[in-house]
């Protein structure tokens, strides 16, 4: 229920029903949990500090609760290895598609197509399609532990095609179809698939894109390609290209129905390798098994979000984001997922509550741009649509600013709001929702369950207030490994800086309001010896009317030169005169003169990765001189002719302040 739509941050502005909680999971595991002798306070707190007390105790009770099936011997929970080497449920098997189809009945997915239609998946067609599919697979000689790549839009042919890969243990891999094909090649090379899933071409904004000539691109660079299964109902329009290697038209293999096998593999099975943004050199490829990505994905939907059987789940996303394995993922705990093929915001960003509404979604996953963008453009969806089945609004990509808990609430209605925080790193979320707590704005609710997370300091001791997002017990769904690595990259990434201690690169700060997260450390803003971060100069400047968005940088030019540039794409109508005013004006209001930036660029967008985050690293290291082809790959970004500006712009800011270096 909404306390007050006009709270001010920290302030309650949202509470749940008493009247309704004895429904969600989490009470309802609370309750199992306790029958099964666990001695256990009331309410979220005292769930969360017994499920990291006792790990293997919260984990061994899971698996009963979601009802995943475990095969070979009953034996230790984890083999009590340290980090990173631990591996959870050694000798059990399992299947993650086995779970996931068991054997339910009724509607399995929706399909929205970018005119409008839409068509109902049931789970007799949804088995019948990937048993079929694996079969093919399986008589082109893919076996477990062969990879499967894909280049698909958000439809249920990827679902499909996930669940049959996974069903023989083979490994999957997705791209969206709008990567480059060279960020495609950078990613599938490494794997060195022996069968293709591809779009030759898809709908986006109206128009049909022919992707044949990129796609032939991939094809000819993989030399380990042996099949091509081309998916051409999406877009008519675009003919299946001509292939040197066996192909087939994804019609042909689906239009028999097979009942699915599954083989049971290892928890620790390869299932998927999901790939970091390669912003800063080759993509790493995150490996994670059949065990941990499930029971993450499930304790993610049940927990955090309180995902009930029979809810409509709609998550907005492209298939290369991590957000789309939890959507494909909703399907194990009954939900039925909701997956918008095409641009879902076209031909406005109205239209992702026309869908809502029309689906009788009601849990929704948006990023925290997608809020933003609603606020600036003034939309009311909850006088506009009938959002009467909308239970719950999912944020995750980057912080909600304390403007966006207010637009919610003011605009959308009576809804619990869930800021989360996680990564593709663990397919799932540190921190998140917690169905029992209150809605404070600006923050995030509580740690996940079983996610023994804290803020720590440079010197590796737990911090008062900010500090680096670090994890100290294992996590079912922290990578096996990195594809290709021999353990140096994995380590170095998040096992470096605290030995033992998963560092995930994030600033963090708990407080008696909740959780923040402050912004990547990597990207830390340190002038003069201040650390700044980048979240609390985003939350003010992306309010102000005058900024559509923004991006800060802080770039140290030499030993002793340091510059703070910050990059706006300004709203209509609006002047560079008066951005600025209003920015500064803002910034020594809301934080304090130290924060101002050194120069306010205006541009015409701010460059983002695929997957929706702010370029930062890439643009710092461009005014540092290194060249574009060293920072980014273009084909994972969502303009790369805005990269070439901003490095144009880069160049002029370095040379600026070295000239002005070199009079002092």
């Amino acid at each position: 229920m909404i306390i007050d739509a006009s709270a001010a941050e920290g302030e309650i502005v949202w509470r749940p029903d008493p009247d309704a909680l004895g429904a969600a999971q989490t009470e309802r595991f609370a309750d199992f949990v306790r029958a099964r002798g666990a001695e256990l306070g009331d309410g979220y707190q005292a769930l969360w500090q017994w499920s990291v007390d006792d790990t293997d105790a919260f984990w061994s009770a899971f698996v009963d609760f979601a009802g995943v099936e475990l095969g070979g011997p009953v034996g230790p929970v984890r083999n009590g290895a340290p980090m990173p080497e631990t591996r959870w449920f050694p000798g059990r098997t399992l299947n993650f598609a086995k779970h996931l189809l068991g054997d339910r009945e009724g509607v399995a997915l929706i399909a929205v197509a970018e005119d409008g239609t839409s068509e109902e998946v049931t789970f007799s067609e949804l088995r019948g399609q990937v048993g079929a599919l694996a079969e093919h697979l399986r008589s082109r000689g893919v076996e477990p532990g062969d990879r499967v790549v894909a280049v698909l839009p958000n439809v249920p042919a990827a679902i499909i095609a996930l669940l049959a890969t996974a069903s023989i243990g083979a490994v999957w891999s997705v791209c969206a179809p709008e990567f480059g094909p060279g960020a495609m090649i950078s990613r599938f090379r490494q794997l060195e698939p022996k069968a293709l899933i591809a779009a030759p071409g898809y709908r986006l904004s109206g128009v049909d894109r022919d992707r044949r000539s990129e796609i032939s691109e991939v094809v000819a660079a993989l030399p380990s390609l042996e099949h091509v299964v081309w998916v051409t109902q999406h877009a008519p329009a675009v003919p299946a290209p001509e292939s040197t290697i066996p192909a087939i038209d994804w019609s042909d293999i689906v239009r028999r129905p097979v009942p699915p096998q599954f083989r049971e593999v290892e928890f620790s099975h390869p299932l998927w390798v999901l790939f970091s943004s390669g912003t800063t050199g080759i993509p790493k490829g995150i490996v994670h098994g059949h065990g941990g990505a499930l029971l993450e994905e499930l304790q993610m939907l049940l927990f955090g979000g309180d995902v009930r059987e029979g809810d409509r789940y709609f998550g907005v996303a492209s298939t290369s984001w991590v957000v789309w394995n939890t959507l494909a993922s909703a399907i194990g705990v009954g939900a039925i997922p909701v997956v918008v093929d095409g641009n879902p915001t076209f031909p406005s960003i109205d239209r992702v509550w026309e869908i809502a509404a029309t689906t009788r979604t009601a849990v929704i996953g948006v990023g925290a741009g997608f809020i933003h963008a609603c606020a600036k453009a003034a939309l009311s969806p909850g006088s506009e649509h009938d959002l009467s089945a909308l239970r719950e609004i999912q944020v995750t990509g980057s912080p909600l600013s304390p403007d966006g808990y207010g637009w919610v609430y003011r605009e959308v209605g009576d809804v619990w709001l869930v800021s989360m925080s996680g990564g593709t790193d663990i397919v799932g979320c540190f921190v998140g929702g917690a169905p029992g707590e209150p809605v404070r704005v600006g923050y995030i609710q509580a740690p996940a369950l079983g996610v023994k997370v804290e803020s720590w300091d440079e010197s590796g001791q737990p911090a008062t207030g900010k500090g680096e997002l670090v994890v100290t017990e294992p996590m079912p769904s922290m990578p096996l490994y990195f594809w290709g690595d021999d353990g140096s990259r994995y380590r170095s990434s998040y096992f470096e800086t605290y030995p033992g201690v998963w560092r995930h690169g994030d600033f963090i700060e708990f407080s008696d309001h909740g959780i923040r997260i402050l912004g990547r450390s990597d990207s830390t803003l340190n002038r003069n010896g201040i650390r700044l971060g980048s979240a609390d100069i985003y939350a003010v400047v992306e309010s102000l009317p005058e900024i559509a968005e923004a991006m800060v940088v802080g770039a140290e030019l030499g030993p002793e030169e340091y510059v703070l540039p910050l990059f706006v794409k300004l709203a209509d109508g609006v002047t560079e005169a008066g951005a600025r005013a209003a920015v500064v004006a803002s910034i020594r209001a809301n934080l304090s003169a130290r924060y101002l930036p050194d120069e306010l660029i205006v541009m015409r967008a701010i460059p983002h990765t695929r997957t929706g985050k702010k370029l930062e690293v890439p643009v710092k290291r461009l005014i540092q001189g290194a060249p574009l082809s060293d920072v980014v790959d273009l084909g994972a970004v969502d303009d790369p002719m805005l990269l070439e500006e901003y490095a144009t712009v880069a160049r002029s800011i370095a040379l600026a302040r070295l000239g002005d270096s070199a009079r002092r």
